[in-house]
């Protein structure tokens, strides 16, 4: 949800302010993206990781205050509920051996954060959703205390003016009102951050888009929601009903909203992505910083809170140079450290070699082609069929067995990552195709061999994640 904020009461000159200094930023933004002043540096990965906190019965567990303060680590911060928090990791170069180093930051990070949860009598769980969740649990007494949930929660139900309505058809139909952004806290996720050269960025942006409905298809970890068996991927219509606020004018269920699959293929930058930012969206948290334009504080702060799934981010260099990310948002969290990595391979090879062919021959989908294959991979996982160049629609396994893992080889090669690397990751991805078996899998026939009892399915599945092996061996 971003960086923390001072304030959480605003003005109206507070909104004025705050816009003109957007304003200000990114028509600087525009001139340093047309002069090509951006970090020419080669590619970097990173990531973020969102988890739970769970008691002995494998309920959620408000305690992420007491824990992140005796964790004491800098890599560890608060999500938006007690009950979760963030694990991020020093990035690395995306070449060589990359993924056995991010794999190997990760496991010693998320070991560290298992055996602290463990001397406090609870378990951490990395998992999309987590099956045990109640929605009395999701209220405010439950929220972290930070700044910037409060004023986000007060900001998008004004903008709103209207309880948040969930609605989801899946499996089985679940609808309810809720009255306060602590529904989105029930969806966590393993978010992948790439920095590029200018030149490249928005292409892989729009290479992005098209790689989303595999990556997501491979990666569901999210079928149930308060009992309910829905989307394979719940998190991504229950995150985007959650902060369903769209543009200017009490346009709530405008045609742009701030949690999307974006509104187009970039033509010429990722500056039209902020340019859309500034034109279509009011600020939530018009906090206004003594800061330079050149820092592009009110920029950012802003493009925190507008949640396309993938999102073009502005950073700095150690030197200062401003540098271009892209960050992929679709994963679920888990099921374990080296199954989070595997996802980061696949999806930075397979949007890498679209990058390619972007920019020799042209995308091979339209647009909408593109978002709805992410909504149907998004519903139905690895059952789904998406429509591919041809024109025609194939089954996922089929496209990831003949186009999409042979085009992330191909794309991890590009990069110069080892053979060994490449070999080692994507063949989780291919077990798990083989298997038919990602989180989202096990968690469905566990649910039903064993009646529905989430407690249980909650502390098997948290034996298997411990265990280290990847969910396509699971039992």
């Amino acid at each position: 949800m971003g960086q923390e904020i001072t304030r959480t009461q605003f003005e109206e000159s507070d909104f004025i302010a705050f816009r003109q200094k957007l304003a200000r930023e990114t028509t600087l933004l525009k001139q340093v993206i047309e002069r090509n002043s951006c970090s020419k540096q080669p590619p970097v990965a990173g990531f973020e990781l969102e988890a739970w906190l769970v008691d002995r019965a494998m309920r959620p567990a408000p305690v992420n205050k007491q824990y992140l303060e005796t964790l004491s680590d800098p890599l560890a911060s608060a999500e938006l509920a007690k009950f979760n928090f963030e694990l991020n990791c020093e990035p690395a170069p995306l070449t060589g051996n990359v993924f056995g180093q991010l794999h190997e930051r990760l496991e010693r990070t998320w070991q560290n954060a298992v055996r602290h949860a463990e001397r406090m009598d609870h378990s951490a769980v990395m998992i999309g959703i987590l099956p045990t969740l109640a929605q009395s649990d999701l209220h405010l007494g439950n929220m972290s205390e930070m700044h910037r949930y409060r004023a986000l929660n007060e900001q998008i139900l004004q903008a709103r003016g209207m309880p948040i309505h969930i609605d989801i058809h899946g499996l089985e139909h679940l609808r309810f009102d809720h009255y306060d952004v602590m529904i989105e806290s029930a969806t966590t996720s393993f978010q992948t951050h790439i920095q590029l050269p200018l030149k490249w960025a928005h292409h892989f942006y729009n290479a992005s888009l098209i790689a989303s409905a595999p990556v997501v298809a491979i990666s569901a970890n999210s079928p149930f929601l308060f009992g309910k068996e829905l989307w394979h991927e719940t998190r991504i219509p229950l995150f985007e009903q959650a902060a369903e606020t769209g543009g200017y004018n009490g346009a709530a269920r405008g045609p742009l909203h701030r949690v999307s699959f974006g509104s187009g293929y970039l033509r010429q930058s990722v500056f039209e992505c902020f340019e859309e930012n500034l034109g279509h969206f009011p600020p939530l948290l018009p906090v206004n910083q003594d800061t330079d334009a050149e820092q592009f504080a009110h920029l950012r702060l802003h493009n925190g809170t507008i949640w396309r799934w993938n999102r073009p981010l502005i950073g700095f260099d150690a030197d200062g140079t401003p540098h271009i990310r892209i960050e992929h948002r679709t994963p679920a969290s888990g099921p374990t450290p080296v199954d989070a990595i595997a996802n980061a391979a696949f999806y930075f090879g397979l949007a890498q070699n679209l990058c390619e062919q972007a920019m020799q021959h042209g995308l091979p989908l339209t647009f909408p082609a593109a978002k709805d294959n992410f909504y149907h991979a998004a519903r139905h996982g690895l059952d789904s069929t998406l429509v591919w160049s041809d024109g025609s629609r194939h089954r996922i396994e089929q496209l990831l067995q003949t186009e999409f893992l042979p085009r992330a080889v191909k794309g991890l090669q590009s990069f110069g990552v080892n053979a060994s690397d490449i070999d080692d990751y994507l063949g989780i991805i291919r077990q798990r195709l083989a298997n038919k078996q990602n989180g989202c899998g096990w968690q469905r026939r566990y649910a039903r061999k064993h009646q529905h009892d989430f407690a249980a399915m909650t502390r098997s599945y948290l034996k298997n994640q411990n265990s280290g092996k990847p969910v396509g061996e699971w039992q």
